[in-house]
């Protein structure tokens, strides 16, 4: 089977055939060399670092990070959810003098306890497996036991996620008259390259930028409440757009959805099947529910789409994803 990007050519009834066409058609397994860990953030080179730094004009700063609360959206799917904040010394222990402290100094202490992908985050390469191996051909086992991620942890990408960061609002290009796409709308490689023509110069995707797509599902989640925001229907990118996201070299990509791809997906009897093929395959690295909006609106008010972004993981040692506070810096 050769690997198609026209929706319309897609098998529902054959989702195995499809993916294993895709993956290997833009599998990576090698490119970097055999130990590799981090997959398509190898794109982002020193260079490619200061031609982002540049790009600052204003010194604005948006976070692009949703809450990490108890108001989340996660409803308890596979263990998932929202983040639980426990003080563990307060004001009023001050106040009654009871943390032992001397001359009057008192303090405040908190814990959180949360699954690492319940808010804005990113998915790890041990994240995805494909019929039973992980990035760069490694077997599944022997990459994530119960002891974590022993070879592709998410530590080993802490330093690498800095770059050109550049905005394609598919919900504004889309539906102009709402700025949302409605659940299950697949985006197409031809719909994401004709909205960088729209958008114009400043928004050209390549080597090394980290690519977020606004859908506008997060500004209808607000607006109406979580429902079934956290797995259930959404727009997303079409499994067609494997290829492009392959070709383009583009060193990780984020949405404001739960899962990245279209939901329902487009096959009759499938799961993320385009997290299968770019992640163990391709070894790239994808990020879920950011905050995009107001984004959207800086960058339309200036007439620009390109921006420094920086989202470092956090370096939980073993880690198959991150908590991370995008900033977007114009």
């Amino acid at each position: 089977m050769t690997p198609t990007e026209d929706p319309q050519e897609l098998d529902r009834a054959d989702p195995a055939g499809h993916i294993a066409a895709a993956a290997e058609a833009y599998r990576n397994w090698g490119r970097w060399g055999e130990d590799d860990v981090v997959g398509t953030l190898n794109f982002i080179d020193d260079a490619k670092r200061r031609t982002a730094a540049g790009l600052v004009q204003d010194g604005l700063v948006v976070s692009l990070a949703q809450s990490f609360d108890m108001d989340g959206p996660q409803k308890g799917w596979r263990r998932r959810t929202n983040p639980v904040h426990t003080m563990l010394d307060t004001g009023t222990d001050a106040e009654r003098g009871a943390q032992g402290f001397p001359h009057g100094i008192g303090g405040a202490d908190d814990v959180i306890a949360m699954p690492l992908q319940c808010s804005t985050q990113w998915d790890g390469l041990g994240h995805i497996f494909d019929r039973g191996f992980a990035w760069n051909g490694r077997r599944a086992g022997d990459v994530v036991t119960s002891d974590g991620d022993l070879v592709t942890g998410i530590e080993h990408t802490a330093d690498r996620l800095v770059s050109r960061g550049v905005l394609l609002d598919l919900g504004a290009f889309l539906r102009p008259e709402t700025g949302e796409l409605e659940d299950g709308y697949a985006i197409t490689a031809v719909e994401l390259d004709a909205c960088i023509a729209a958008q114009g110069p400043t928004s050209g995707v390549g080597r090394g930028d980290i690519v977020l797509v606004r859908t506008g599902r997060l500004a209808r989640a607000r607006r109406e409440g979580w429902g079934d925001y956290a797995g259930g229907p959404s727009a997303g990118l079409s499994f067609t757009t494997a290829g492009w996201l392959h070709r383009s070299e583009i060193a990780a990509i984020a949405t404001d959805t739960w899962g990245f791809e279209v939901r329902p997906n487009e096959f009759d009897a499938a799961f993320q099947p385009l997290h299968q093929v770019v992640i163990p395959n391709m070894g790239l690295t994808v990020g879920e529910m950011w905050d995009l909006d107001r984004l959207a609106d800086a960058c339309r008010e200036r007439g620009r789409w390109e921006f420094l972004l920086t989202a470092a993981t956090i370096p939980i040692t073993g880690a198959v994803g991150s908590p991370v506070n995008p900033l977007a810096i114009l």
